[in-house]
């Protein structure tokens, strides 16, 4: 480990804290529905929408309505995505004459991509024409982000508003309307200052096919071009990561230098970090927001301190064998091992799956902590919307316990959580260690799972257990050693992706739904303080155990084996 390495690692910390407040601001301005200094010119794009679809902006929902009519319009997307993959061969913007996608692929694309979760069976540039990748997939990479921080935004509002019988139904916004702002003032006007950002910096954007060069031994290559830097910037801010080419962000046409890696980095945390902040603004004690950021910074610096310690420390194996330093195997270069790092726990912190070097690379114990990060249900700042609302079914556990310590009914800004709460909470909560381990362990033991891994032992259960994780996480990055663009892959991992964001959702906007109904309790003397470093500790707490004790018998067979295996010498 180097002092640079450190400085790398706290400088890109400090600018993500400094940023926090700002983009939450900005963020609090969508979800009240204020005037921005942008409705000048995106204003009549905004009601001329809501003219065309026949939408009252105005017209408040409850959780069932909104939810509905959140998975029609994630069901809809995905029709749409997989007949556009199907069709790819007779559609225009096809340089390369690329032929349909196959059926299990498209299935599995289509889900992904819809879910935020941006798994890729299939090498971008080989795979998908230049109209596929901005019609089918980019579209998703801004409205399943969008969804997502309107989903946070709903949650938000069932803690924040206070009912009254007499007002009605309780009710937690409009989906329309915030998918609409969130898309409209905040990712698209972004995107574009990033993406021109990253052409400066020597990311393609073009519809051209490909360039026929000569290399320095007279040989003739063919370069792969096409809309890169459109792409590349919203797939890291709205934490997608499904990358353009093959090897995602370690292709120096998507991630040429190494301060388009810092600003990838910061994009895929940002509007994360600034949803805490949004929360605390919406609740009315922005220290709420602070404290539940602290939290995920707290898990975020350990598990960067162990990754980097562990690819800094490298294999005993090699350095017997007269080969000192880290680990640079997979890595790129112009990266380094720091940043390497650095970059696979940002990505999978949050719901992202980008990656600028191989996962499958790394030692044992670096290796784990990516994995690791999705199994705590990357709510450390986690994917657009998905981190902050997850954190927050983490809090509602925490202050039930808190509550049980106390001896009275639990409360977090305001609001009794109860036995409806709790369960609900519970319910979202499991289907994360549910699936993950019901689908590794059964691919673990059939012929057709089995067929996947490239490695035996240790290091191929820890391929499909990172697969699965991955999925169920909604995250898409991947362990590269597992083919997974089998029928039995492509399958059963759609499912698994599916069931991992929305049967998560539903029940959190139930939660909502129930918070909104509530009246406003203040705090009391007996109350638990949710605001310091107790508080800060027990949400730790919690996020480790219930993922430590859920997942720690797979990550003995997986990863910590591997490791025991590594410093015995033993690499087969």
């Amino acid at each position: 480990m180097t002092i640079q390495g450190w400085f790398l690692i706290l400088a890109f910390t400090g600018i993500l804290l400094l940023l926090a407040k700002p983009v939450g601001m900005w963020l609090h301005a969508i979800y009240e529905g204020r005037r921005t200094p942008l409705h000048v010119v995106l204003g009549p794009v905004e009601r001329g929408f809501y003219k065309l679809a026949g939408i009252d902006p105005t017209a408040e929902q409850g959780w069932r309505r909104y939810a509905v009519h959140m998975l029609l319009f994630n069901i809809v997307l995905m029709l749409f995505t997989y007949a556009v993959l199907r069709l790819q061969g007779v559609l225009p913007f096809n340089p390369q004459g690329l032929g349909a996608v196959g059926g299990h692929l498209s299935f599995n694309t289509a889900i992904s991509f819809t879910t935020n979760t941006n798994w890729q069976s299939y090498g971008g540039e080989s795979t998908m024409s230049n109209l596929s990748q901005m019609l089918g997939l980019t579209i998703h990479n801004f409205l399943s982000a969008a969804t997502g921080i309107a989903l946070a935004f709903a949650l938000f509002r069932g803690f924040a508003r206070h009912h009254s019988p007499e007002k009605g139904p309780a009710t937690i916004g409009n989906f329309w309307a915030d998918v609409t702002r969130i898309t409209l003032y905040l990712l698209l006007p972004a995107c574009v200052a990033i993406a021109i950002f990253y052409i400066a910096s020597g990311v393609p954007q073009t519809l051209a096919g490909a360039i026929d060069v000569s290399t320095l031994e007279g040989a003739k290559q063919s370069i792969l071009l096409g809309p890169v830097a459109s792409q590349e910037a919203i797939k890291m801010l709205g934490t997608n990561g499904g990358g353009f080419f093959n090897a995602n962000s370690a292709h120096p046409f998507e991630n040429p230098t190494a301060l388009t890696n810092f600003v990838q980095m910061l994009s895929i945390f940002v509007i994360g970090a600034g949803l805490s902040w949004t929360f605390g603004k919406a609740v009315g004690n922005t220290r709420q927001g602070w404290a539940i950021l602290a939290a995920m910074m707290v898990l975020f610096l350990v598990g960067t301190g162990i990754a980097y310690w562990a690819e800094a420390a490298g294999n005993p194996n090699l350095h017997a064998l007269g080969v000192p330093g880290g680990n640079m195997e997979g890595k790129e270069v112009r990266f380094g091992i720091a940043a390497s790092a650095l970059y696979s726990v940002v990505t999978t912190a949050a719901s992202c799956g980008a990656v600028n070097a191989m996962h499958d690379s790394f030692t044992a114990l670096g290796g784990m902590i990516p994995l690791f990060n999705m199994q705590l249900g990357e709510v450390v700042v986690g994917g657009v919307g998905a981190g902050i609302y997850g954190f927050l079914l983490f809090a509602i556990l925490a202050v039930f316990v808190a509550g049980l310590m106390v001896g009275r009914t639990p409360e977090y800004v305001g609001k009794k959580i109860e036995a409806r709460e709790v369960k609900l909470a519970v319910l979202a909560i499991a289907v994360l260690p549910l699936v993950i381990l019901g689908f590794t362990s059964l691919s673990s033991v059939m012929d057709a799972g089995l067929a996947g891994p490239l490695n035996k032992g240790p290091h191929g259960f820890s391929e499909i257990l990172y697969a699965f994780t991955s999925g169920v996480a909604n995250n898409g990055s991947a362990f590269a050693g597992l083919t997974a663009n089998t029928p039995y892959y492509n399958a059963l991992l759609g499912i698994a992706m599916w069931l991992g964001r929305f049967f998560i959702i539903v029940p959190m906007l139930a939660i909502a739904g129930s918070l909104a109904a509530k009246k406003y309790t203040p705090a009391g003397a007996g109350s638990f303080p949710t605001t310091g470093g107790l508080w800060v500790g027990l949400l730790v707490g919690i996020i480790l155990i219930l993922g430590g004790l859920t997942f720690l018998p797979g990550l003995a067979l997986g990863p910590i084996a591997d490791h025991l295996a590594m410093i015995r010498g033993q690499l087969s």
